[in-house]
């Protein structure tokens, strides 16, 4: 399953800009793959302004942000993998998101394969972890399958 982290900052940051707010975003520089001005790291973090007017070639793919800026008129080219980048909001009123951590998820076939036949579920054996005698048989577990949602009023 693919991060929901690039389709929601997408969607952010056009709404934001739909609204005539200046896009920021705030990234994890010590991450691997970070490219920014180590100069305006702070705490292991920076703030960056994605306007239009503030930056060129901007793109915002599944794996990462990159676009170039001038930085005390030095050009440079940005680069934010999308695991570095911590929330996105609007420097005017401070509307936006914080991203958690996500869970890694395979992406391809093969790999869910692969992970299933290195530690299939169905082996696992129940113990009895709470010492009272039980141990919790495969009835007793929710179902497996795809999930859904259930509306509770």
């Amino acid at each position: 399953m693919h991060s929901s982290r690039p389709y929601m900052a997408r969607a952010l940051y056009q709404w934001l800009l739909d609204n005539e707010l200046t896009p920021y975003i705030v990234v994890d520089a010590e991450q691997e793959g970070v490219e920014v001005p180590r100069q305006f790291v702070q705490n292991g973090q920076i703030v960056l302004n994605l306007a239009p007017s503030a930056i060129r070639d901007f793109a915002m793919e599944n794996e990462a942000v990159s676009f170039s800026a001038r930085f005390g008129g030095q050009p440079m080219q940005i680069m934010v993998p999308m695991e570095a980048l911590i929330a996105i909001y609007a420097r005017e009123n401070g509307v936006g998101m914080v991203f958690g951590h996500e869970p890694v998820m395979p992406v391809e076939a093969d790999e869910t394969e692969a992970a299933d036949d290195a530690s299939p579920l169905s082996e696992v054996e129940s113990t009895d972890e709470a010492g009272d005698g039980e141990v919790e048989s495969d009835e007793a577990r929710p179902p497996k399958g795809r999930p859904a949602l259930r509306v509770v009023k």
